[in-house]
C-alpha cells in the first residue's frame, strides 16, 4: 500500500542573502497584517504576496503553502518572546528569588504585549498549524533558561529547578493568553496578581 501523503510545512529554502532575508521578513509581516485584516479563513497567499509587494512565485520560493507560511510566522513570534525570556533570565542570574520573579514576569509580559494584536491573531491559527508542539518546544526553551537562572539564586530550592521552571512557564503563558484574549479587561489587575502568584510560588519552593 502507498504511504500516506504528508503535508510539507517546512520552508522551501532559507534566505541566504540580505535581499532574500528582507523578502521573507516582508512576507511574514504581510501575513500578520492580512491575518489581522481579514482573518485566517480569508487569508490567501495571493493577498499576502500583494501586501508584501512580491510575486506569488517569490512567496512560494520560501513557503510551499499557506500552512507553512502561518507556521513560520508563529515560530518567529514565539522566538522573539522566548529570546526576551532568555535575556531576562541571564540578566537576573544571582539575584534573590523575589527579584527573579519580578524580572521574569515583567520580561515575559513585555515580550507578549509588545504586539498584542499579533499574539491574539496567532492564537486563532495555532491549532491549524501544529501550534501546540511549536509552543511546547519554545516553552521548553524558556523553561531551560528559567531553571538555569533559578540555580544561581542564593536561596536553595527544595524541588527540581526544571519542574519549577516548567510550572512557571505554563502559568505565565496561560495568564498572559487570558489577558490578551480579554481585550484589556482587568489586564492591569491580572498582571499584578500574576506577579504575586509567581513570587509566592518561588518563595514556597525555597527550602
Amino acid at each position: 500500500m502507498p504511504r500516506a501523503l504528508q503535508v510539507d510545512l517546512k520552508p522551501r529554502k532559507a534566505p541566504v542573502q540580505a535581499r532574500s532575508a528582507a523578502s521573507v521578513e516582508a512576507i511574514c509581516q504581510a501575513t500578520i497584517q492580512v491575518l489581522l485584516s481579514v482573518g485566517k479563513e480569508k487569508l490567501t497567499t495571493t493577498l499576502v504576496a500583494a501586501r508584501a509587494g512580491v510575486s506569488v512565485g517569490t512567496l512560494y520560493q520560501y513557503f510551499p503553502n499557506k500552512s507553512a507560511l502561518l507556521q513560520a510566522v508563529l515560530r518567529a513570534h514565539l522566538d522573539r518572546v522566548y529570546t526576551a525570556v532568555s535575556e531576562t533570565c541571564e540578566s537576573a542570574r544571582g539575584k534573590r528569588l523575589p527579584e527573579m520573579a519580578e524580572a521574569l514576569v515583567r520580561g515575559f509580559l513585555a515580550a507578549k504585549f509588545e504586539h498584542q494584536e499579533t499574539s491574539r491573531a496567532l492564537y486563532f491559527i495555532a491549532d491549524d498549524v501544529g501550534g501546540a508542539e511549536i509552543a511546547r518546544n519554545h516553552g521548553n526553551r524558556g523553561a531551560r533558561a528559567i531553571a538555569a537562572m533559578l540555580e544561581t539564586a542564593p536561596e536553595k530550592l527544595r524541588g527540581d529547578p526544571q519542574v519549577i521552571a516548567l510550572t512557571l512557564m505554563a502559568t505565565m503563558a496561560g495568564v498572559s493568553r487570558r489577558i490578551i484574549e480579554s481585550h484589556g479587561s482587568k489586564s492591569d489587575a491580572m498582571r499584578n496578581e500574576l506577579s504575586v502568584l509567581i513570587r509566592a510560588y518561588l518563595s514556597a519552593s525555597a527550602g
